[in-house]
């Protein structure tokens, strides 16, 4: 028995809802037909070369990827641009682009239920609930037993994948942590709600200098550890891929991407080529 595109949609569609998406996001089919049979699908963050080159590579009918490829409005898509050419790319190889966005960040499970995993939090609520009290942005859990946040953020290092940039944190690195929130993808809009949550820490992604600085100015606020958007979101990957599985049996070959598309790809200490001031 064969699965189509349509096949794959209304399990993705069921399992991430796209009326759980923020009003100004793009999720869903992007390009495809949707009676094509698909035999392969890869599993990605983002829809860019590298891993349209992957799914080229291993004959994928069908990319799924969790940020949006088309996420401002465009009046056309032409070969001899970026975005436009992965376009024509897929369409020429007759592989198929599913977006999951803010509806896969929503959902439950959703992006965060896959990093608080990775991390060994357990889940107990959301950070934004949606009035179902279920679904909603980022997640509350608790570790096992409280831990040093020094120690935390190796957890947190040695969970994710590795990216130029690293983990990073602020905090008293001595300072006990066991209430954990956390936000797949850039996350300082949370700031207050975390603090609202009493938890010990808040990880996230794409923290900024003076949002991060006047959080941390208020006393007995959570420490906060930053990691890179990929990674923070990777997680998801194999989220999707499994519940694919599960719907779709042997039929469909289910891949998840290993490419690391963070954007930066060099770091620099203190120690190594520059030096603190001062």
């Amino acid at each position: 028995m064969s699965a189509t595109l349509a096949d794959v949609v209304a399990v993705l569609e069921r399992a991430y809802p796209p009326e759980l998406a923020e009003s100004w996001d793009a999720v869903g089919l992007v390009c495809g037909d949707p009676e094509e049979t698909v035999r392969r699908v890869l599993v990605c963050v983002d829809p860019v070369e590298s891993t349209v080159d992957e799914a080229l590579a291993i004959d994928a009918q069908l990319v799924v990827a969790h940020h949006p490829l088309l996420l401002r409005g465009v009046h056309g898509v032409p070969a001899n641009t970026p975005k436009g050419s992965l376009v024509h790319r897929l369409v020429r190889a007759g592989t198929g682009l599913f977006c999951a966005h803010t509806n896969a960040d929503a959902a439950a499970p959703g992006v965060s239920d896959a990093l608080a995993a990775a991390l060994g939090v357990t889940v107990l609520s959301p950070l934004r609930a949606n009035p179902d009290g279920r679904t909603g942005i980022g997640r509350i859990g608790e570790l096992p037993a409280a831990e040093p946040l020094a120690d935390f953020v190796r957890r947190v290092a040695n969970a994710l994948p590795a990216t130029a940039g690293g983990v990073r944190a602020a905090g008293d690195p001595a300072r006990p942590v066991r209430r954990v929130a956390v936000s797949g993808g850039a996350g300082d809009g949370y700031l207050d709600l975390a603090s609202e949550a009493g938890v010990d820490v808040f990880v996230t992604a794409d923290l900024r200098h003076h949002p991060a600085g006047e959080h941390l100015a208020h006393p007995g606020r959570p420490a906060l550890v930053d990691v890179a958007h990929w990674a923070s979101e990777w997680p998801w990957c194999e989220q999707a891929a499994g519940i694919l599985r599960e719907a779709l049996g042997g039929t469909v070959d289910i891949v998840v991407s290993v490419r690391r598309t963070d954007p930066w790809t060099v770091a620099s200490v203190p120690g190594s080529t520059g030096r603190m001031p001062g």
